[in-house]
This record gives structure tokens, C-alpha cells and sequence, in this order.
């Protein structure tokens, strides 16, 4: 069904969409390219929430050079959308662009579309092809995915370690386990959530600023931290500038008027305080998270969080991808990965898949995607 040069141009719109990868959230990532004899004369990509998409941006890249449109090809990562949110449908504009083909690489899994933006392009004369590439398209927007289908965010979970799994030595101290290099590609998955998440602990022992300052980027994710009994110190730099990104505590039950006067305080400095007590009267995580997605719009989650926190999520099965740095050494005594209790049997583990490694300075990263993910 595909060409040679469908696949070409077919991964042209799909880096077209990378460039919308710190930039989109919480719309998907979509890149889209418009060819005509054979020479792309358009290109796109999703610009901030509110901006255009990427196939309106194509199409007026192409008109602002002259071209005609009638007849032409066009490549799109992901269904046009037929409905009205912040913008008017790309479906609309296809049309009236009359294009003769329109290759899409993968459906739309938002139940306003689903479908609807191909059968509409069809029903308007325009031969539709789905699937090229589709496995690529899906890649670059896991979260949008899952929190469309099952109303959950993609929550990755970023660890640094020794070769021996230690991520701080006994007094917590892990300023800096792995080298600049890596610490920067840390950056870059920050930079693509929609929020960075920690504890309280790690906020405690670190005062981490949890914000994106190692790549360029025109949006800050929100900062949100998992805090039981309200006890972040009021001054921890993760309350600086407010303006660029918000931050949410949340906590368990506010059942004192401690808690509750704690709870005003932030509140008053613009700081959103959430009460998500599970019956321990801790923070109940999934439940958490399904309100990020849901509620919150949030495609990913992006922890950097203790072993204790680290340990909490992944018996919860709350974490999707593990994304590990190891530093080239050997620490002996020292704080854990995770805090997970010891097994009685093998089968009480998680199994987890390599999706690919990379190397960054003498830093080795894994990235690894639940089995069952």
C-alpha cells in the first residue's frame, strides 16, 4: 500500500512532530508535511495550547509560498481532529484544500474523534490511508494515549545510580551520582511532562528547584509534590517562581487545625494544596494520578523522588517507564533504588522490557516499559 517515498515523507512529518515535544502538552504531538510532485511544499507541527495544529500550519506554510494545494498529498501523524475545542477543526481545512490523498499514521484515540476526521475526509472525496508508521506516531504520545483510553497519565520514573543500585550514600547525600551529560538528558524528559513530581523527603534532603533549565524550552512543567502531613518547608526553592509554573502539594486527610493553617498558608502564596487521604491516611497515588489525568489534563508524569516514594509507586503499579542512569562505580553502603519489601516468591515481581540504551559520557541510560504497560 506504501511507498518508498510515503515512508520518507512519512517520517518527515513524524520529526516535524518531535519539535512539539516540550511544546504541545496537553495536546498531542502531530507533525505534517504536503507534497506535490513529489516535493514537500508544506510543513507543521502542534504549537502551544490555543495555536495551530500542525496540518494548519502546513497549509498555511504552503499558501504563504504560493503553492496550490488542489491534488496535493498530505502526511499527518495523527488523525485530523473533526471537532471544536480551542481552535476550529483541521479536518475543515483539508477539505477545503482538496487535497487527492491523505496518509495519516495513526487514529485518534480522544472519543471525540475516533474515527470521525477520516470518515469525514472520505465522505468528502478525498482518498484516506491509516496506519503507516503507526507504531512511531504511537511512541510520541504514549501519555496522550493512555490518558485517552484509560484515563491515566504515562508516569516515567527517572533514577540515577552506582553500578550497585545506591542513589545516595547513608547520610543522603547524591549530589551528583551521574555527570553533566546525563543530567542534561534528564532535563529533556523533564521538559516533556506536563508535571515533575517528588516527596517531601527529597525536597527536605535536596531543596530541588524541579524545573527545566538544561534544554531550551518556551514551558515549565508544574511541580508537585507528594506531601502526607504538609511539611515542605516554606522556604524550598520548588516554591520559586510561581509565575513560570504552579505547584501542588498534596497531601492525606487535613484532620488538624495545624494541617488546615498549613493548607491556608500555601494556599495564600498561589500555592494549590490537594487532599487525596487513602485509608492510611496517606496520599492515595493512583488516585492521584487519575486525577492529573483526568481533572488536570496531564499527559506525563515525569518522578524524581526517594527510595521511599519510588518504592510506594511501583507497588502500586503506578509507574509505566523506568528511566535508569547508572554512573560507571561501585558505592557499597548506601540508600536504595526503591523500597520494596522482599518477595516471598519470584512471582511477586514486576517484569519490565528494554525499549533502548544510550550512553552519555561515561553515564549508561536504560529506558525500560512495564510488560504489561
Amino acid at each position: 500500500m506504501y511507498t518508498v517515498l510515503d515512508h520518507q515523507f512519512m517520517s518527515q512529518a513524524l520529526a516535524e512532530a518531535t519539535q512539539a515535544l516540550y511544546l504541545s502538552n496537553p495536546n498531542p504531538r502531530v507533525g505534517c508535511v504536503i507534497v506535490k510532485d513529489a516535493n514537500i511544499i508544506g510543513r507543521g507541527f502542534t504549537q502551544r495550547v490555543g495555536g495551530a495544529h500542525a496540518e494548519v500550519q502546513a497549509l498555511a506554510e504552503a499558501q504563504a509560498k504560493g503553492f496550490a494545494l488542489e491534488g496535493s498529498t498530505i502526511y499527518v501523524t495523527l488523525e485530523p481532529c473533526s471537532h471544536t475545542g480551542r481552535t476550529p477543526p483541521c479536518v475543515t481545512a483539508l477539505i477545503a484544500a482538496k487535497p487527492a490523498l491523505v496518509i495519516v499514521a495513526m487514529s485518534d484515540p480522544n472519543p471525540l474523534v475516533a474515527g470521525k476526521g477520516l470518515e469525514q475526509l472520505r465522505a468528502a472525496g478525498i482518498e484516506v490511508r491509516c496506519g503507516l508508521l503507526q507504531a512511531e506516531a504511537e511512541a510520541l504520545n504514549q501519555g496522550f494515549i493512555l490518558r485517552m483510553s484509560k484515563g491515566l497519565p504515562w508516569v516515567r520514573l527517572k533514577i540515577a545510580a552506582s553500578l550497585d543500585g545506591k542513589t545516595a550514600l547513608p547520610n543522603g547525600a547524591s549530589q551528583w551520582i551521574t555527570g553533566p551529560t546525563a543530567r542534561a538528558d534528564g532535563h529533556h524528559w523533564r521538559a516533556q511532562a506536563c508535571a515533575i513530581l517528588t516527596g517531601v523527603g527529597t525536597v527536605k534532603e535536596d531543596n530541588p528547584s524541579l524545573n527545566v533549565r538544561d534544554v531550551k524550552t518556551e514551558r515549565q512543567p508544574w511541580r508537585i509534590i507528594v506531601d502526607s502531613k504538609l511539611e515542605t518547608p516554606e522556604t524550598s526553592k520548588v516554591f520559586q517562581n510561581l509565575h513560570q509554573s504552579g505547584v501542588i502539594l498534596v497531601c492525606g486527610k487535613l484532620d488538624t487545625p495545624e494541617k488546615k493553617q498549613s493548607a491556608k498558608a500555601f494556599q495564600a502564596r498561589g500555592i494549590e494544596v490537594l487532599s487525596l487521604p487513602n485509608t492510611d491516611g496517606k496520599v492515595d497515588l493512583p488516585k492521584l494520578f487519575a486525577y492529573l489525568a483526568k481533572e488536570r489534563a496531564m499527559n506525563e508524569i515525569h518522578v524524581e523522588a526517594g527510595f521511599k516514594l519510588n518504592g510506594s509507586l511501583l507497588r502500586e503499579n503506578c509507574v509505566n517507564e523506568l528511566l535508569l542512569y547508572y554512573a560507571p562505580f561501585f558505592m557499597g553502603e548506601g540508600i536504595g533504588m526503591a523500597n520494596i519489601a522482599p518477595f516471598t516468591a519470584l512471582e511477586q515481581r514486576q517484569d519490565w522490557q528494554i525499549i533502548d540504551q544510550a550512553m552519555f559520557g561515561s553515564d549508561m541510560r536504560l529506558r525500560l516499559s512495564r510488560s504489561d504497560s
